[in-house]
């Protein structure tokens, strides 16, 4: 039974390699909604119903033992409700990674990277709440961003100019760490230090999330217990040569150096 990771497109591959890292031996079946990209921009309605069909598929059709909701924007607006309505399967959302950074040190400046949808919902109001003593929070909202990196654009001139433009105020009236609160964004965190300085901390919640659905994986013990490498297999909503090329995508960003 493979493990299901759950995207709004190919961003929630940067949680998969965390997964892999820890859990070598599991099959995995990632599944981007690329047709229907971005989430961020939709209504919470929206996104709710379609990640509500797509986990029901994988969970149902294709036998899936877990899902990783690997997508902010996906977690805010419906995980709690696939946990009610599968209590007995292993259901793991992300939330930014707002707790590591504002203690990587006394009182530091955050900047907290995110699409418009996530720094809107209640959600993430209540993850600033709880650590608004720690340290200054400061949202970015950043429309556009997740666009780049679905085309396999992590270091073109567009970017960095999108990048320059988003970031300007924060070169200027510095931050101590930045949160990149979409999975789609550590596919350009190289580019993200270059533009902020490479003194500025970075943090996102990939690896938190694989060691979580380790944990509620052995919970019912459900690991495998095989000593071989497990398989990977990519899916996509969108269809015929576009879903050919955003496979490929896909694979290339699976293995790529960040």
């Amino acid at each position: 039974m493979p493990i299901a990771v759950f995207d709004s497109g190919v961003g929630g591959i940067s949680v998969l390699r965390e997964l892999e890292k820890i859990m070598p031996g599991e099959d995995y079946i990632y599944y981007g909604d690329s047709a229907n990209a971005p989430y961020g921009t939709k209504t919470l309605e929206e996104v709710r119903q379609l990640t509500c069909e797509h986990a029901r598929r994988l969970l149902f059709d294709e036998g899936a033992k877990g899902l990783v909701v690997a997508c902010n924007t996906a977690t805010s607006a419906a995980v709690k409700i696939l946990r009610s309505r599968y209590p007995d399967i292993p259901i793991v959302g992300i939330e930014p990674a707002v707790k590591p950074a504002v203690l990587c040190k006394e009182n530091p400046r955050v900047l907290v990277m995110a699409t418009p949808m996530t720094i809107r919902e209640e959600k993430f109001h209540r993850l600033m709440d709880k650590y608004k003593d720690k340290g200054t929070i400061i949202p970015l909202p950043c429309p556009g961003l997740m666009n780049f990196v679905e085309r396999g654009d992590l270091d073109g001139d567009d970017l960095r100019k999108y990048l320059e433009e988003l970031l300007f105020e924060y070169n200027h009236n510095k931050v101590d760490a930045v949160v990149l609160g979409c999975t789609h964004y550590p596919f350009v965190k190289k580019m993200i230090s270059q533009t902020l300085g490479d003194e500025v901390l970075v943090f996102d919640g990939g690896a938190g999330t694989a060691r979580e659905m380790k944990r509620r994986l052995s919970e019912k013990n459900l690991l495998s217990s095989g000593k071989s490498k497990g398989t990977v297999k990519f899916e996509n909503s969108l269809e015929g040569e576009q879903n050919i090329q955003k496979i490929k995508l896909c694979e290339q960003l699976f293995t790529e150096k960040l």
